[in-house]
């Protein structure tokens, strides 16, 4: 049975625009952070996530012919699928097949009764020779990531498409390699979100932890319950007909779909509906400042259960998959020990704390999921009282809690280093391995300096520093990890940018040996793999530069070019610039700016490299450096009378002064007291980066304008001091 590649799906133009982007991305990027300016990085040097092994082949082999699959074992329509997807992906990325002979591609395939579950196979084996390729596969899923695998094997040339010649065993590190998406806080289409899935497949995620109910608003339609949708979805909300297609369409590309229903917190759109079920009367919602996230629903009212088993029974039937994600998370305990009837009842019942009377509650939830057919999972705070064992957790607020939870049997998540709301660039969640204990948390030394009014609320948020590693028992009970994004400051056009590609160095640690850590290799592949994915659907750039044309119309070039070198701040510094303005940050230029910056970090490493010796650097640095000082006048044009530009013109400042001083180190320009004012100029800039290193500090330290960080200070400097040193 054959399939052959065609070049169907994208229009003509898109797709060779495309191809010659992946293309550039191939060799101007690879060059200029790898080996040598001009180099173009081997395919199989540009895989990500890393396969378990690969062994190189000399040389390439044409594929101008295009692709063709012939299956040694019967396809079923799920692999049929994931062929024609493929077929589509290669056209985008290569180009069309031309007139030659194909190249032929045996596919076997095992079956795999546990295909979107915790126990699937996912093992595959791919070799690359030059007359053809064999993908043999444990199941389904290794299919779907083999071809993905094949995908970034492939290259663009002059010459035609051609493919690397390798020889690849792979399987993943952990089972559990999730993304949450937050659809409660802004709300997300069902084309974005399956303009995500297929992202996740590309670089073999197999979980969607989808967010869809919280204070902000309760997202799925509920025939149970109809003032879900006609009151507390403010109007925005999935059908049960949509919830359907996005499962499906998930299980085609080897993605489980994880719901989260948040209980008994968070439960502010909920209770709007239902307000009966409340333990304190609503707030007014336009209260300026008001915590969404406050209310909490009644424990002892014999209707919460009655809802909570009746809501989760009418959700689980929309979701196949084992796991039902019930939230438990920040439930503030005055919502009930001030509640005079709560009060006496947690009294009579010898329920000393609100904290008991959650355990209570979460075993009676627990009880409730699993007689549905599904095991529960929470976030860690349903892990500090008894709780049934087979009750995953999920540690969110240091890593210590990951430690706890295995200790007391849990099975585990891991999410604690993977929030990236946080607005971390790719290499500081890529540090974070799931197994370490002590890789996220508050310290000590950032506890003196910013000593909290409430000691006691940075309790768990705090680092153990004398957390034991896991054993090998507790090793085996983390189940994977997965990233985090909540979108309280993340609209829908701001999304692709938002996840991605910081998203591909998290299905990396999820996926590849422990001891693949290198962040240099790191940064100089993700350019590549997000050039794929934007070739394939994803749209970051697209949005991007429809919001700078909305900000700056007719100028949005200048505003590019600022936001091509600066960051937003870090540590929920922008969620607390954003208390006092809303929604404004939104469509600001921080909403366009990237965590990791790919032209400021290219600049930070070329001038590392000059600054040891790589005087041929000298010409592409110094035409950087003019474009950035040049384009201070320019924006400051383009800015007046549009405030959210106005307020960033003394970034634009600084980026010009830093840039005139970079150009006159390359044009050895004498004296001293330019350097003085330079350094000084830099040294304010880094304590803007200060500012916002830990959660502490960003919620207490003043922040810059329009929460923008100058991303190539690291360059900068090693051009200033003559020393090298590693980005920020």
């Amino acid at each position: 049975m054959t399939h052959t590649a065609s070049p169907r799906g994208l229009s003509s133009s898109r797709r060779f625009f495309r191809a010659a982007w992946l293309l550039l991305a191939g060799s101007v990027l690879a060059g200029e952070l790898g080996g040598g300016l001009g180099s173009v990085a081997r395919a199989e040097e540009t895989l990500l996530p890393v396969p378990q092994t690969v062994s190189v082949s000399n040389g390439v082999a044409s594929i101008g012919g295009g692709v063709q699959i012939v299956w040694d074992t019967r396809p079923s329509p799920l692999l049929q699928r994931a062929v024609a997807r493929f077929t589509t992906r290669l056209t985008a990325i290569a180009g069309p097949a031309g007139h030659g002979a194909p190249y032929v591609l045996h596919v076997s395939v095992g079956l795999d009764r546990a295909y979107l579950s915790v126990d699937e196979k996912e093992r595959y084996a791919l070799t690359t020779s030059a007359t053809g390729a064999r993908l043999e596969a444990d199941g389904p899923a290794g299919v779907i990531h083999g071809l993905a695998t094949l995908l970034q094997l492939v290259r663009a040339t002059p010459q035609g498409a051609v493919v690397e010649r390798v020889h690849i065993d792979d399987a993943p590190r952990f089972a559990w390699r999730g993304l949450l998406m937050d659809v409660s806080r802004h709300f997300d289409t069902v084309e974005t979100v399956e303009r995500q899935l297929d992202a996740m497949e590309l670089v073999k995620l197999n979980v969607l932890h989808w967010h869809l109910s919280d204070g902000a608003a309760f997202r799925v339609e509920s025939r149970m319950f109809p003032k879900l949708q006609t009151v507390a979805s403010h109007g925005q909300y999935y059908k049960q007909a949509q919830i359907r297609e996005v499962v499906a369409y998930a299980a085609d590309r080897g993605i489980r779909v994880v719901p989260e229903i948040d209980v008994p917190g968070h439960a502010l759109a909920i209770l709007q509906a239902y307000p009966e079920l409340a333990a304190q009367p609503l707030p007014d919602v336009t209260t300026k400042g008001l915590n969404l996230n406050n209310a909490a629903l009644d424990p002892t009212n014999p209707q919460t259960l009655r809802f909570v088993r009746v809501l989760y029974g009418e959700m689980g039937g929309l979701f196949p998959d084992r796991y039902v994600h019930t939230g438990g998370d920040e439930v503030v305990s005055s919502q009930w020990t001030k509640n005079p009837a709560i009060a006496a009842y947690m009294k009579a019942h010898g329920f000393e704390t609100a904290a008991a009377l959650q355990a209570a509650f979460t075993g009676e939830v627990a009880k409730i999921v699993s007689a549905q057919g599904h095991v529960m999972m929470g976030w860690d705070e349903v892990s500090e009282a008894p709780i049934p064992k087979n009750v995953v957790v999920e540690p969110w607020r240091a890593s210590k809690w990951t430690g706890t939870a295995t200790q007391a049997g849990h099975p585990v998540v891991v999410s604690a280093g993977y929030y990236l709301d946080l607005l971390r660039p790719s290499a500081a969640h890529y540090a974070v391995d799931p197994f370490d204990t002590k890789a996220e948390g508050i310290t000590a030394d950032q506890l003196a300096k910013y000593p909290p009014k409430h000691p006691e609320f940075s309790v768990p948020f705090a680092m153990d520093e004398h957390a034991p590693p896991l054993d090998e028992g507790q090793k085996a009970l983390v189940m994977g990890a997965e990233g985090t994004l909540w979108a309280e400051m993340v609209s829908e056009p701001m999304l692709d940018g938002r996840l991605w590609p910081r998203m591909t160095a998290l299905a990396e640690r999820f996926w590849s040996a422990q001891d693949v850590r290198d962040v240099s290799d790191l940064e100089r592949r993700l350019p590549l793999v997000m050039a794929e994915l934007e070739a394939t659907g994803l749209q970051a750039t697209q949005h991007r530069e429809a919001m700078r044309e909305a900000m700056a119309p007719g100028h949005s070039e200048a505003l590019k070019i600022l936001t091509e070198v600066t960051v937003p701040v870090r540590n929920y510094a922008l969620n607390h610039l954003a208390a006092s303005s809303g929604d404004a940050m939104l469509s600001a230029p921080v909403a366009v700016t990237d965590p990791d910056a790919f032209v400021a970090l290219r600049f930070n490493v070329m001038a590392a490299r000059y600054v040891r010796g790589e005087r041929a650097l000298a010409a592409p640095l110094r035409q950087m450096l003019q474009r950035w000082s040049d384009n201070d006048a320019a924006f400051v044009t383009g800015a007046k009378g549009v405030p959210v530009l106005e307020a960033v013109v003394p970034v634009s400042h600084a980026v010009g002064l830093l840039s005139r001083a970079g150009l006159g180190v390359l044009d050895g320009r004498d004296g001293s007291a330019w350097r003085m004012d330079a350094n000084r100029l830099l040294q304010e800039q880094q304590a803007a980066f200060e500012n916002s290193a830990s959660m502490l500090a960003s919620a207490h330290s003043p922040q810059p304008p329009g929460g923008l960080l100058i991303a190539i200070l690291p360059g900068l400097r090693a051009l200033l001091t003559g020393v090298a040193e590693r980005a920020e």
